[in-house]
């Protein structure tokens, strides 16, 4: 059992502990309730539909796509304007939550991008999937939708960008391809098919439907996951594919037990927030307001999409639009399990740096937001 399970085993125990002592206060209790309500709602949730295949296509970049492909679009060594953009863009398409984002992006660290392109589609990815973009103008009008769209493009750029000038790295040599090589080797069209469905189960899984046709969309997404197994088995060499699966097994045991860990702790301080006190500093544009958001939306968990009704009750309680921004920015793409989990990949100066600068993008843009008519 590694240090991840029992401190998982640990933090358990002491809730469960702490739930059922006779002498434990009200609110501590609500608290530990909040904490188990928030892991069993993250599990249902996500787990299967959005870490299991986010975790299978970790493994495949990081045993099918070659480390000289990474390194010529995202590594040190590419040009700035095509890394930052193809970062930029390529997870709009992923209707992921800030969780789910990590393993891609622990995915493509590993083989070779460079930090800045990294971080970049690490903020892009929750932040301006194309399913948010659609729901935040539909709920929450043209206006502040436009501006999400605007400013999570610019902030995941300038993002990316800062963070390679504050954290230069060495520029090295391009890598190889370690699956697929010349004694294993498999097509290309099997590789796309295999990618083009795996991927598939993600943005499928983001679409929201009427409850009446809700099996359709699982009926889909099960049967890309049957030809993702057909091709595994069929079209890929055997050890290439148990490669992939242990690599994929490799990720999971490393991240998964971190993510669940954060969402508990997340739930568990949720009945302490003051949240009168909150929303009246968030009614008005200011600084204080707009960091507080931005605190508040870069410490607290979002399901995918979720963010954008919990801002519609709060704007209607008298929220202004600008810390209303700024919590839309910060929300989605980080959340305190995310940090946890960052921080096994990048180390903790460059997870502080990262948080530091995604609340303070997400502060200035609220204010910016907030003094236009």
């Amino acid at each position: 059992m590694n240090k991840e399970h029992k401190t998982f085993i640990g933090l358990l125990g002491f809730f469960l502990f702490a739930f059922f002592m006779p002498l434990g206060s009200q609110l501590f209790k609500d608290a530990i309730y909040s904490a188990l309500f928030w892991l069993n709602d993250y599990a249902r949730a996500h787990v299967l539909t959005c870490l299991v295949p986010a975790f299978f296509i970790a493994g495949a970049i990081g045993v099918f796509i070659k480390k000289d492909v990474i390194l010529s679009y995202l590594g040190p060594k590419s040009k700035k304007w095509m890394a930052y953009s193809i970062a930029a863009v390529s997870g709009a398409i992923l209707a992921v939550c800030s969780c789910t984002i990590l393993p891609l992006f622990a995915g493509i660290r590993k083989r070779g991008a460079g930090l800045g392109p990294a971080i970049t589609f690490l903020y892009s990815g929750p932040a301006i999937n194309i399913a948010a973009m659609f729901l935040t103008i539909s709920v929450l009008g043209y206006s502040i939708g436009l501006a999400r769209i605007f400013f999570a493009v610019t902030m995941s750029i300038m993002i990316g960008l800062t963070m390679h000038w504050i954290h230069p790295e060495k520029v090295e040599g391009g890598g190889l391809f370690v699956g697929g090589s010349d004694e294993n080797p498999t097509s290309k069209s099997s590789l796309t098919f295999f990618f083009v469905f795996l991927v598939g189960i993600l943005i499928i899984n983001g679409f929201k439907v009427d409850p009446a046709y809700i099996w359709y969309k699982y009926g889909v997404m099960i049967a890309m996951a049957l030809m993702v197994a057909l091709i595994a088995i069929f079209k890929f060499d055997r050890s290439l594919a148990k490669e992939w699966l242990n690599e994929s097994w490799t990720f999971t045991k490393i991240l998964f037990p971190t993510l669940l860990i954060g969402v508990m702790l997340a739930g568990f301080v949720m009945p302490f927030l003051p949240d009168t006190l909150i929303q009246g500093i968030v009614g008005k544009n200011t600084l204080l307001g707009n960091f507080i958001a931005s605190i508040f939306g870069a410490f607290m968990y979002f399901s995918t999409m979720t963010e954008i009704p919990i801002m519609q009750g709060l704007i209607a309680k008298g929220m202004h639009k600008g810390p209303a921004l700024a919590l839309l920015l910060a929300g989605p793409s980080l959340s305190f399990p995310a940090m946890l989990v960052i921080n096994r990949v990048l180390g903790f100066k460059k997870t502080l740096t990262y948080v530091v600068l995604v609340v303070t993008f997400s502060t200035l843009a609220g204010l910016i937001y907030g003094v236009l008519p």
